[in-house]
């Protein structure tokens, strides 16, 4: 591996469990969704690209990754265990990268659950703790810490970029919008843990302003299995769009299209929400 390849980590619910996963003996399959969909558009998109597919389960990654290799993409993948609730995971996983590619040129954070789709009105608006405390250890908190440990790595490359993937859901401008399209939605420990990272984004662009570019990303209506089965088909039949519609956003974001839009909420249609 040379440091002429441009490197990519991404995370993503394609190699998370989702909370959905937490409570059903049947979850679904992890080669499937935004985060797959988007490491095989990035390592496709040019020769020099390696992208690395962050799983937290060995043997779900190993398909994942298998499954991406058959679709012979013009660059190459790999695979690396990382748990974003466990700080022992991300500081390993950390010093793994550090040994074996010594930079890092892009991170893509999306990672996430949500509550069950199958709950109802009323269960997903009483939250109980330990509810609140796996969506935001995932979606925010872990998110946050392996983006610190992560960062020299990210200072070596000479065009640094980090993605957080998040949602219109999280959006507060939106959600104080009571004609707003989204506000039947409850989802609130959702909503709360991506207006969470949201900030995290603003923070991290103000931080970083001298050497890297950061965004806040909303993939858009599309299939996922992120709330479960139940909400996957609905979201087929109202004519979501594609895991491979949101992985061209964020490819758009890597190869410098909406440079101009750095620090920004920015949506798959190439519109941008407000925070």
């Amino acid at each position: 591996m040379t440091t002429t390849e441009t490197i990519i980590l991404v995370t993503g619910k394609a190699f998370h469990l989702t909370y959905y996963e937490f409570a059903s003996d049947n979850p679904p399959g992890a080669n499937s969704g935004i985060g797959y969909e988007t490491a095989f558009c990035l390592a496709d998109a040019a020769v020099s690209n390696h992208v690395i597919m962050a799983s937290r389960s060995v043997s779900k990654g190993t398909a994942a990754l298998a499954k991406s290799k058959a679709r012979k993409a013009a660059g190459t993948l790999s695979l690396i265990e990382l748990d974003l609730t466990s700080d022992v995971s991300i500081t390993a996983a950390s010093r793994l990268l550090t040994g074996k590619f010594g930079k890092l040129d892009v991170l893509v954070n999306n990672a996430g659950i949500c509550e069950k789709y199958s709950l109802s009105e009323t269960e997903r608006s009483t939250l109980d703790r330990e509810t609140l405390r796996k969506v935001f250890e995932t979606n925010t908190f872990g998110t946050m810490l392996l983006t610190q440990a992560l960062e020299p790595l990210l200072r070596n490359s000479s065009d640094a970029r980090i993605i957080n993937v998040s949602s219109g859901l999280g959006s507060v401008a939106l959600r104080a919008n009571q004609a707003d399209s989204s506000a039947e939605y409850l989802y609130d420990a959702y909503r709360m843990s991506k207006a969470a990272l949201n900030m995290m984004s603003l923070s991290y662009s103000w931080h970083y302003r001298d050497w890297a570019k950061v965004w806040a990303y909303c993939p858009g209506f599309v299939v996922t299995n992120l709330t479960g089965e139940g909400d996957r088909e609905l979201r087929m039949s109202a004519g979501a769009e594609s895991g491979e519609f949101a992985a061209r956003g964020i490819l758009d974001l890597v190869v410098g299209k909406r440079d101009q839009e750095t620090g920004c909420f920015v949506r798959s249609d190439g519109k941008a929400w407000p925070w």
